[in-house]
């Protein structure tokens, strides 16, 4: 092999913060304060500066290469700071999702042998609680000034003091770029939470695809609103692709409501907004009933679940907000696909190109993507052969934090997603579903995801979920679960009738339950396994549904629109 003449610098994290500091310096980063709700602003030269003096506190606090220094943190600037002072001292900064439930937090923490953790305020009585189960855990910072340390019973130090006398000045290592930078665990919604120990080259690669325009985008002219969390994946990458493209980052910490959004929307000349569906639901609700704009806004990227049509024609034929939907998932780091139009589109109907968003959209480059019948055969691109989804790229997964085998992982390199999707030969990849949530009736699949797009059509519905149960005749039919708008009172015919205009009829769901609100995990998503624990008992029968419900969730009947329903109320 003839070598190229080119140097070997080893793709560092630390040295995208560097560039930004060099070239970017000016462009600021803002944050709600999670400890004040106050508003906090510095450029890229100032988390240079400060980065470097949280490096010099935790060296001076013993945290050697390859440990692991736990977050409990909103999206904030300190955040900011730790993402690159944990992983340029050569250890791992494990980003932990405060909404887990505590015993999980404790066994993440316990698992990842984090020797020091730093949390933000809101999560002191998380800390509390969980402290005496964590005893590997040296040190407990809280991130923020002395001035709002809170009464704990747990011993803890505060940020601001930890690196106030610090040097703005530090020798940031060089070593090899596979080392390991970040771990994030996956949701757990089925088992222990599994770990993802991203590289810093795989992070790095990242970040570059991820600041191409047709992924995430935004050059240094951008304003970017990352409400995506930094507890969970990396807030998709945003923390160095923006930093790497010198955007201005604006960071909401815990206010995620929709006037709180909006208010930094606003004020901050925001051009580009990343987040989860429901986020963009209470912006929503919160611009109708306001009578507010947006004016400054040129796109908008949703993923962590199916972006809903009506949410879609929602920003864009009513704001003229372009909505862009993405895929991926903790082991991709996250990015896998995004939905884009291409030029040939261009003179297709809006409804053609609607349905053309609605797709997961186009592997981004890094990414392969591959879909697998039962028995492993590779499936055409057709844009009709649904199987089993698999992918491989360098900066994916080839294994779990400390395990040494698991069957997501083929024999021939690729990561099984447990999604159901199909590629079209122009590229596009569409999930039909999660291989454990597809429903199978009488030898053929129903979508739950395009079931409930389907539904959230409806003018009067907010959210919906679909389950498959046992049918005595086809194996199974879909419930469909729905939270119905404020003020609201659809009917389930009135739900069937519509749903039946809009998907073959033998999809339509046999009964529909309404509910004040939908059971989400940590990452946001419907947790289908609690609905359908929920709803065991429920009958499907050949004419009509025969609903048992558990004594301690029947609610009383109520006048829903002058019919009478019983409703699943106050189990989530």
């Amino acid at each position: 092999m003839m070598r190229g003449l080119m140097m070997d610098a080893p793709l560092m994290i630390s040295g995208i913060l560097r560039h930004a500091a060099l070239n970017h310096g000016g462009r600021e980063i803002v944050t709600r304060l999670p400890e004040s709700g106050e508003i906090h602003r510095y450029g890229y030269r100032d988390a240079w500066k400060r980065s470097q003096q949280a490096a010099h506190a935790l060296t001076k606090l013993g945290v050697a290469p390859g440990e692991r220094v736990g977050t409990i943190a909103w999206n904030t600037h300190r955040h900011f700071e730790l993402y690159y002072a944990v992983s340029g001292i050569e250890s791992v900064i494990h980003t932990i999702n405060p909404r887990l439930k505590p015993e999980q937090i404790a066994w993440i923490i316990n698992h990842a042998e984090d020797k020091i953790v730093f949390f933000d305020t809101t999560f002191a009585p998380i800390v509390d609680g969980i402290a005496q189960h964590c005893p590997g855990v040296e040190k407990w910072v809280l991130m923020a000034g002395a001035e709002h340390k809170p009464e704990m019973k747990t011993e803890i130090l505060t940020y601001e003091e930890l690196i106030a006398d610090e040097p703005d000045e530090f020798d940031w290592p060089v070593f090899d770029e596979h080392a390991a930078a970040c771990l994030c665990y996956t949701s757990g919604t089925t088992g222990d939470p599994k770990g993802v120990l991203y590289s810093h080259r795989s992070t790095v690669l990242h970040a570059m695809s991820s600041i191409a325009p047709d992924v995430i985008g935004g050059g240094a002219e951008a304003s970017i609103l990352a409400v995506v969390p930094m507890f969970h994946v990396s807030a998709w990458g945003l923390p160095y692709g923006a930093p790497m493209a010198g955007a201005k980052l604006v960071m909401p910490g815990a206010q995620l409501d929709g006037a709180s959004l909006y208010e930094l929307i606003d004020g901050e000349d925001v051009t580009y907004m990343v987040g989860v569906p429901t986020v963009w639901l209470g912006v929503l609700d919160y611009l109708r009933k306001n009578e507010k704009r947006l004016d400054k806004v040129e796109k908008i990227l949703s993923g962590g679940s199916a972006l809903p049509e009506a949410l879609l024609r929602a920003y864009e034929e009513g704001y003229g907000v372009t909505m862009q939907q993405g895929w991926g998932m903790t082991e991709m780091s996250p990015i896998g696909t995004i939905g884009t139009l291409k030029p040939n589109h261009d003179g297709l109907p809006q409804d053609e190109k609607v349905k053309i968003k609605l797709k997961q959209g186009l592997g981004v480059y890094g990414v392969e993507l591959r879909v697998v019948s039962e028995d492993g055969k590779i499936l055409p691109r057709d844009g009709k052969s649904s199987g089993h989804l698999q992918v491989r790229g360098p900066w994916i997964a080839s294994q779990y934090f400390k395990r040494d085998s698991d069957d997501q992982f083929t024999d021939d390199g690729w990561f099984d997603t447990g999604d159901i999707a199909h590629l079209d030969d122009d590229g596009y990849m569409t999930i039909t579903d999660r291989a454990k949530d597809v429903i199978k009736t009488g030898g053929e699949w129903i979508s739950s995801i395009d079931l409930e797009n389907a539904a959230m059509g409806h003018p009067d519905v907010a959210q919906a979920a679909a389950i498959g149960l046992p049918h005595p005749k086809w194996q199974e039919r879909p419930l469909l679960v729905v939270v119905p708008k404020e003020g609201c009172s659809p009917t389930e015919q009135q739900i069937q009738d519509y749903i039946a205009e809009k998907c073959a009829k033998w999809w339509v769901p046999d009964a529909v339950e309404f509910v004040e609100e939908l059971p989400l995990g940590a990452t946001g998503k419907v947790l289908k396994t609690d609905l359908r624990e929920r709803f065991k008992d429920y009958k499907l029968g050949e004419d009509k549904p025969k609903k048992a419900r558990p004594e301690t969730s029947a609610a009383p009947e109520t006048d829903n629109g002058g019919e009478k329903r019983k409703k699943f109320l106050g189990i989530f």
